[in-house]
């Protein structure tokens, strides 16, 4: 197998924010895998919260030797083989990963969803992410939100409740609340306990990561569903969450591809945990990729092609509040 990859800047439609930080753009990777005369897509959108960078992809991707990966169907040999010797770069893994279980699909002429064997009228619906914004904004994202059924609504501000109030006063949609760590315990309590009736789904990381015994604690609490995020990372984490959270939010860059997404969703409900199948800002490789395992998923949080101006690939579609991949081989995407 032969590797080669671009670095490409993603420009958001409108500035992201959340607790911790805004953006404007984000640099991704969009690996290339060559065999046979045949190429499978991948990509890898690091993140600096999990100490990766375009750098260190690029840095674990260049020290790959394929001279002992010559054959692709041998996906989880090779990935078992890669994470053994890269085992904190998890978006760099994703974006093998990803390009492996592409290539393999279009190799067999089938798209990736039918090669795993799952349900694609099983799809989720997905929600569509509202970042922190003024009154004029949240007003202007819910309306451009009008096609999606369920939105997702970032906390972890001193004005939460605003936010709330003020997106209750345009939609009536359920909604889905990430604090992204943003919230104290006390806080956490006070403000889950007022959401309760504003016809919320879930909340997502309520309080930091390393705080389990709080989660537990405020899981007790509480009426709403908690669900894990970024506590969450590898399937490991399942067994230490099981008992602190409701649910688990997996990420392919997060996890490290879809092998270990796959496992962490299975052991999740194997818990009797739900589980929601999400995203970074990503192209529409990532997102196709992430689309075709989320019949696996309760809920699906992919819109973060949706969220770019210039995404450089096409080939999703939204149909009835839902991330749609078609029927072509692999991935189903290709350049615009």
């Amino acid at each position: 197998m032969k590797l080669r990859y671009e670095e490409v800047t993603l420009h958001l439609k409108h500035t992201f924010r959340l607790h911790g930080g805004s953006k404007e753009s984000v640099r991704i990777l969009i690996a290339y895998l060559e065999q046979d005369g045949l190429i499978g897509l991948g990509e890898a959108d690091p993140s600096k919260y999990y100490g990766e960078t375009p750098e260190s992809v690029k840095s674990v991707w260049d020290r790959i030797d394929f001279s002992n990966h010559r054959d692709p169907f041998l996906y989880e040999p090779i990935y078992n083989d890669l994470r053994e010797k890269f085992p904190n770069d998890h978006a760099a893994l994703a974006g093998i990963d990803i390009a492996m279980f592409d290539w393999v699909a279009k190799y067999w002429q089938m798209p990736l969803y039918q090669f795993l064997g799952l349900d694609k009228s099983a799809i989720p619906e997905t929600s569509f992410t509202i970042g922190h914004a003024s009154e004029k904004k949240l007003i202007e994202k819910i309306k451009e939100a009008e096609a999606f059924h369920v939105l997702k609504i970032k906390l972890g501000t001193d004005f939460d409740e605003d936010i709330i109030k003020t997106v209750r006063k345009y939609s009536n949609k359920p909604i889905r609340v990430d604090a992204n760590e943003g919230w104290t315990r006390e806080e956490a309590l006070k403000k889950i306990k007022w959401l309760e009736d504003k016809n919320v789904q879930f909340v997502e990381q309520p309080l930091k990561k390393e705080d389990i015994e709080g989660h537990a604690w405020l899981k007790e609490k509480v009426s709403l569903p908690i669900f894990a995020d970024e506590s969450a990372r590898v399937p490991a984490d399942i067994y230490k969450l099981r008992d602190a959270f409701d649910g688990v939010v997996i990420k392919l860059m997060k996890a490290g591809g879809i092998q270990n997404a796959i496992e962490m969703a299975r052991l999740a409900h194997r818990f009797e945990m739900k589980t929601q199948i999400s995203c970074f800002l990503e192209t529409s490789v990532a997102i196709s990729a992430a689309a075709q395992i989320s019949p696996l998923f309760d809920y699906a949080d992919l819109d973060g092609h949706l969220l770019i101006a210039d995404d450089p690939f096409k080939g999703l579609s939204l149909e009835d509040g839902k991330i749609m991949f078609n029927d072509n081989p692999g991935l189903g995407v290709e350049k615009r």
